[in-house]
């Protein structure tokens, strides 16, 4: 998958379609909603489970060309970041003690 490829055909199908590629607080508004339409189906164990988590993927590239950013950039650079941090488990939980 050319995921900078992909996202430039995101957002062309939001343009080719009539839909926002202006009011960014609108698209991290449908962005949450279909984060919780993903949480919904696994919850309850929807079938359609995998659609869900797609349509969160895909508002999110559709955001990062809106704001101009290249997220297969974004990724591979945060990736490389949490690899090199350090974590403690304190508590029961991870804590990070080191980048």
């Amino acid at each position: 998958m050319d995921m900078k490829k992909l996202q430039k055909e995101v957002y062309q199908n939001k343009l080719n379609k009539g839909f926002n590629v202006t009011d960014v607080n609108k698209e991290f508004c449908f962005l949450y909603g279909e984060v919780a339409e993903a949480y919904d189906a696994y919850r309850k164990g929807k079938d359609d489970l995998g659609e869900e988590l797609a349509d969160v993927a895909i508002y999110l590239l559709g955001l990062s060309e809106i704001l101009g950013k290249d997220l297969e950039d974004e990724i591979l650079a945060k990736f490389e970041k949490n690899k090199s941090r350090v974590y403690k488990n304190i508590d029961g939980r991870n804590v990070r003690i080191g980048d």
